[in-house]
């Protein structure tokens, strides 16, 4: 496929096709442009350059397409790396895939037909063979937050097992004995299973079984997280703690609770993955297991970069960023000056 057959069949100049493709639709009328842009999708042109892992010419232009938008964690996330962006002389385009892999697919190859230096990604890991591809063209690419194993890739992501091992330990440093986990229920995310194998390492080394753990598994789709949540915690009305993997769930958990009158942290304690803005102002005030969403997003786009303009391929990295925890009233009874033995 060439850029002669896309003009054909689109009805216009090699020109113009090229002009579209660098971005510059000055010299074009906007039903000209669509009607360009949709026979490259239809033939999936991808010019020369790019399949060969070359460009013509540098944009200065990097893309990021991240998997939820919605969650405050990535307003971080993204703040590292515009600021990195920005002192670097780079601009940024950004594109929220929601989780679905179609839309991820579309997004990555819409910022290679743009000619983007390189892209910064959370993926799906639903499209293995166009991460494969990618890698193979040698493309500028930087993986974020979750693993994609057994690639050749640069990596940013987080240490969730030993974030996990911090909150569990904490609530039974703090006297809890019946902890349970929410997550949510995608086998594709290495982050969710990784927060969960460090909640069944803590709980085992600390004497506990198989038996005596407690795991709530939450479809992500599920449009009623709060009464699934309830249901778990009546079928377990002894569970005095609970870990939650993810902020999104924390905020169903939290309304879950209250609605089955109990109080937090006198009935049920709460330790919470990911430092947010409102964490300090909830009542309690949450405990929370901080990973530096800033400095992943920082390092991610120095690493892009350097990739970008180094002419001499560097062995792909992976950088684990190790997690904190932010101790807060939601789980510490000894703050409020209470009695820890139950």
């Amino acid at each position: 496929m060439t850029i002669d057959d896309v003009a054909k069949k689109a009805g216009v100049s090699k020109t113009t096709v090229s002009r579209i493709l660098n971005g510059d639709y000055s010299h074009s009328k906007e039903e000209t442009k669509q009607r360009v842009i949709k026979t490259i999708k239809e033939l999936n042109y991808r010019p020369n350059a790019l399949a060969k892992g070359l460009k013509l010419m540098s944009t200065n232009i990097i893309g990021i397409v991240l998997s939820n938008l919605n969650n405050p964690f990535w307003s971080t996330v993204l703040e590292g790396v515009e600021d990195t962006c920005h002192k670097l002389g780079y601009s940024l385009m950004i594109c929220n895939s929601d989780e679905d892999p179609k839309k991820e697919k579309h997004y990555i190859e819409e910022f290679q037909m743009r000619q983007v230096d390189g892209i910064v990604i959370n993926p799906t890991v639903r499209n293995l063979q166009l991460y494969q591809q990618l890698v193979q063209a040698n493309y500028p690419l930087v993986v974020i937050n979750r693993r994609l194993k057994d690639f050749s890739i640069n990596q940013v992501i987080g240490d969730n097992v030993q974030g996990s091992k911090l909150a569990v330990n904490h609530l039974l440093d703090n006297g809890r004995k019946k902890i349970a986990v929410t997550v949510y229920k995608n086998p594709y995310v290495s982050t969710w299973k990784e927060r969960v194998e460090g909640y069944r390492e803590a709980m085992l080394i600390n004497g506990f079984s198989a038996y005596d753990l407690r795991i709530l598994e939450i479809d992500p789709l599920s449009k009623s997280i709060k009464q699934v949540t309830m249901d778990f915690l009546k079928r377990n009305h002894d569970t005095d703690a609970v870990y939650s993997t993810n902020n999104m769930i924390t905020l169903e958990l939290i309304d879950a609770i209250r609605q089955l009158n109990l109080k937090i942290p006198e009935d049920i304690a709460i330790v919470s993955y990911d430092e947010t803005p409102w964490a300090k102002y909830l009542e309690p005030p949450l405990t929370t297991v901080n990973q530096p969403g800033y400095e992943m997003g920082k390092i991610a786009t120095q690493i892009l970069v350097r990739s970008i303009t180094e002419k001499n391929a560097q062995r792909p990295e992976t950088v684990v960023l190790k997690p904190k925890l932010i101790i807060r009233e939601s789980s510490n009874l000894n703050r409020q000056g209470l009695d820890l033995r139950r």
